[in-house]
C-alpha cells in the first residue's frame, strides 16, 4: 500500500520536493560512505543531491527491484561501527517497531563528526491528525508520528549537535482532484507556506552532527603529588 501511495501524484509530489530540500541539506556533508536507511520513494531520489560517491540504501524486505544494496535489519546492521560518514533516514524511524534501536544502531556505524538527517512527520499537524484518525496510518504503514522535539532529545542524549532544522510540507493530506500540470508550484507549495497554504507545517528535516569527546588525564596537583610521595616512602611497620 505504501509503494502505491508513493506513486499517487501527492506521494510524488512529497519525493519530489524532499529530494529538493535534502539538495539543500546536503552541503557541508562530505566523506567517502552515505548510507540511507529504509527505502522512500522509487528509487534512489533523496540520494541523488549528494556529492558522496558511495551511496547505499539498506532496507529490511525487497519491496522492489534496484531500491535496496542491501537487505537487513535496520536495528542490527552487519556494518562495521564508525564507517559511515553521513546517515538518512527518510521517515525511517515512523515506520519502525522500534525507532530508537535504529536511532542507537544508525549512531553506531556513523564515525565521528559523521552527519544523521532524520525526516520526520509533526504529530500536531494537519497530517499527524489524519494519520492518528485513519487505521492504516498516513501514509499508509505509519505507526507513530515523533515530534522534532523528541527527536532533538533522543540525538542530545547521543551526544549530538543539531546543525540546522526546517519545517515543510504544508499542503492538505489528500490526493489532487485534478490531473497535477504545474509540478513546480506544486513542490514550492510543500516547501514554503503560502497564501494558499497558511496552515502549520506536517513535517521537518534535522540535520544533526556527532560529536565524540575524548577524555583529557588530570595530573594530581602539586601537594597531592607530594603526599602521595611521601606516603609512598613510609615504611611499613614491622610485626
Amino acid at each position: 500500500m505504501l509503494q502505491q501511495w508513493q506513486a499517487s501524484p501527492l506521494g510524488q509530489a512529497l519525493i519530489r520536493a524532499e529530494a529538493q530540500l535534502l539538495a539543500g541539506t546536503f552541503d557541508g556533508v562530505f566523506g567517502l560512505e552515505l548510507l540511507q536507511l529504509g527505502t522512500w520513494g522509487a528509487g534512489r531520489e533523496l540520494l541523488s543531491p549528494s556529492h558522496i560517491r558511495r551511496q547505499s540504501v539498506v532496507a529490511e524486505r525487497l519491496d522492489g527491484p534496484g531500491r535496496a544494496d542491501l537487505i537487513a535489519d535496520l536495528a542490527h546492521l552487519p556494518i562495521q561501527s564508525g564507517m559511515v560518514d553521513a546517515v538518512l533516514l527518510p521517515h525511517t524511524l515512523e515506520f519502525a517497531p522500534d525507532p530508537y534501536a535504529v536511532l542507537r544502531e544508525a549512531d553506531r556505524v556513523l564515525g565521528a563528526e559523521g552527519q544523521l538527517i532524520v525526516l520526520g512527520f509533526r504529530p500536531a499537524s494537519p497530517w499527524g491528525l489524519r494519520s492518528k484518525f485513519t487505521d492504516s496510518g498516513y501514509p499508509p504503514g505509519l505507526q507513530r508520528q515523533l515530534s522534532p522535539g523528541r527527536v532533538r532529545d533522543w540525538l542530545s542524549v547521543l551526544s549530538y549537535e543539531i546543525v540546522t532544522e526546517r519545517p515543510y510540507l504544508y499542503r492538505w493530506p489528500r490526493q489532487p482532484r485534478q490531473p497535477v500540470t504545474n509540478p513546480e508550484g506544486t513542490t514550492l507549495s510543500i516547501l514554503r507556506r503560502g497564501w494558499s497554504y497558511p496552515w502549520p507545517a506536517s513535517a521537518y528535516v534535522i540535520k544533526a552532527r556527532k560529536r565524540v569527546y575524548t577524555l583529557t588525564p588530570i595530573r594530581p596537583r602539586l601537594r597531592d603529588r607530594e603526599r602521595v610521595r611521601v606516603l609512598g616512602g613510609l615504611v611499613e611497620p614491622g610485626i
